[in-house]
């Protein structure tokens, strides 16, 4: 075996292991040994780069950016079962009861504000799928669109802010969690009205599928449901301004936000009554299997990532995009397509910590600022929630949807919603004035960035700072300070050499 085919063939067996169903960290952890063990054997790359891998593990233990997922997780969690989701549904819809495709409007824009208060898509989509969908089937809605309403509204938890999709992005990228939330503000909110726009639509071409909800139905009316909104829409409104509002403005950092929002959605909850052990103890648990998925997974990508540099897997990634025509769009078209194929198959974490290291470097190469290239990727993964026949939004809807609801129901309604989501890729790539607008800065990429996202190194150490600290630190941690004085031009870093430069010292 060749030194150049190490780096495909072990890529490729990796794609096989997932696909026959073998467990993703597992799969990574296991595909990295092997192909180390390979090497070294055949020369290809020196024992002691994995004296480096003990070193990563403990970069992943004590990355603070990390901590933010299992606080918006048990934040999620406490608000779905304290029947956030019901309260809200119920009462606007019978604010857009009287038009037609109300009840649609209605689902969208509590999906949004779940996705603002939530960032988990299973529970926004089963939540909504509970309540909402025997309702609007029984008021004739057809079912396909129903059911891809409801699918699609859920899946906006994956790209608007708290996202869990988001903070790992940021993680493998280098960039900081609250960029990428204010970047992905705007597109989050465009897709949702992309959504409401297609109901509109249905609703002018197709009426009877979205009809108005019948007076009979509508029991709340004048200052009453007035009082009603506000009595149910302020608190949520209030724990998106101190989760989303001191991020956006710096006066927490995305951890310390997702500690406010816990502790936020602890008191709404026992402010409704609806807090207990139990609902407390199954938050925790589902927030504890999900935090050591995550976990167990980058740990697994870091070991694949060392073996895969010793055979030279960056240079090969990189020739297969030099090759490319168009340039940085030839590029960035190329990945677009690449993420939505591989999304028919494997999920977001899957490929966030597979695909995006990989692509990462090139990105920087190419001067493409990082923020953007993740949301335009994160709006991409989105898309892996709602293909037919594999996305998880789809099995969620279904798990809990009527028996009248046939399985091609479900599918042929995420469709529509699913060229929604690929028009807003396209208006992403087209004006990137939408995810860069408010950032403070231009995030700058250079090939120091691209050698410190190889490396692996800490990137999240200002996590707990200020974040004007720490967009501060984290420029002089990726090297986009000045250089010392009197300092001689350096070549470009070898990632493998860097890791191997690790291990000597550990060794030491």
């Amino acid at each position: 075996m060749s030194h150049e085919m190490l780096a495909p063939i072990m890529f490729a067996s990796l794609i096989i292991f997932l696909l026959i169903g073998y467990p993703v960290a597992f799969a990574l952890s296991a595909v990295g040994l092997l192909f180390s063990f390979i090497g070294i054997e055949a020369g290809f790359m020196p024992a002691a780069l994995l004296q480096a891998l003990p070193q990563q593990v403990f970069d992943v233990m004590r990355n603070d950016t990390l901590l933010a997922i299992p606080f918006f997780t048990f934040m999620g969690l406490i608000l779905e079962r304290s029947g956030m989701a019901e309260d809200m549904l119920d009462t606007i819809g019978q604010l857009f009861g009287p038009i037609r495709g109300g009840l649609a409007y209605a689902v969208i824009f509590v999906g949004a504000l779940l996705a603002a208060t939530t960032g988990v898509v299973a529970a926004s989509v089963i939540s909504m799928g509970l309540i909402s969908l025997p309702i609007m089937l029984r008021y004739g809605y057809n079912p396909q669109l129903a059911s891809g309403v409801i699918a699609a509204s859920g899946t906006l938890a994956q790209i608007i802010p708290p996202s869990l999709v988001l903070i790992v992005l940021a993680d493998q990228l280098g960039t900081s969690v609250g960029d990428m939330y204010t970047g992905a503000l705007v597109p989050g909110l465009v897709l949702t009205g992309l959504y409401a726009a297609y109901v509109l639509g249905v609703s002018l071409f197709k009426p009877q599928w979205v009809p108005a909800l019948p007076a009979e139905a509508r029991t709340l009316r004048g200052g009453k449901l007035l009082g009603r909104a506000l009595f149910v829409m302020v608190p949520p409104l209030v724990l998106i301004f101190l989760v989303l509002g001191t991020i956006f403005w710096g006066i927490a950092t995305p951890t310390e936000g997702g500690a406010m929002g816990a502790v936020g959605a602890l008191i709404l909850a026992l402010a409704k009554r609806k807090l207990s052990w139990d609902l407390t103890r199954q938050a925790m648990n589902s927030t504890l299997k999900l935090t050591t998925f995550v976990v167990f997974i980058l740990l697994g990508a870091r070991v694949f990532r060392i073996a895969f540099l010793g055979v030279d897997g960056d240079a090969w990634v990189e020739s297969l995009f030099d090759s490319l025509p168009g340039g940085v769009v030839g590029f960035l078209v190329v990945v677009n397509i690449l993420i939505f194929v591989l999304a028919f198959f494997l999920d977001f974490f899957e490929i966030a910590f597979i695909l995006v290291p990989l692509l990462a470097p090139i990105a920087a190469k190419l001067g493409i600022d990082l923020v953007w290239f993740g949301v335009m990727l994160g709006v991409n993964m989105q898309t892996a929630f709602m293909h037919p026949p594999f996305g998880f939004a789809l099995f969620y809807l279904k798990s809990v949807a009527p028996k009248s609801v046939k399985t091609k129901d479900i599918y042929w309604g995420a469709v529509p919603f699913v060229c929604i989501q690929v028009v807003m890729v396209g208006l992403v790539l087209a004006f990137p004035q939408m995810v860069t607008h408010f950032l403070d800065k231009p995030v700058v990429t250079n090939e120091a960035n691209t050698e410190a996202i190889l490396q692996g190194l800490p990137q999240d150490a200002p996590a707990e700072e200020n974040l004007n600290e720490a967009d501060e630190a984290a420029a002089a941690l990726m090297g986009d300070s000045a250089p010392a004085p009197n300092t001689e031009p350096q070549s470009e870093a070898d990632p493998a050499a860097a890791l191997l430069e690790e291990a000597g010292k550990n060794a030491n």
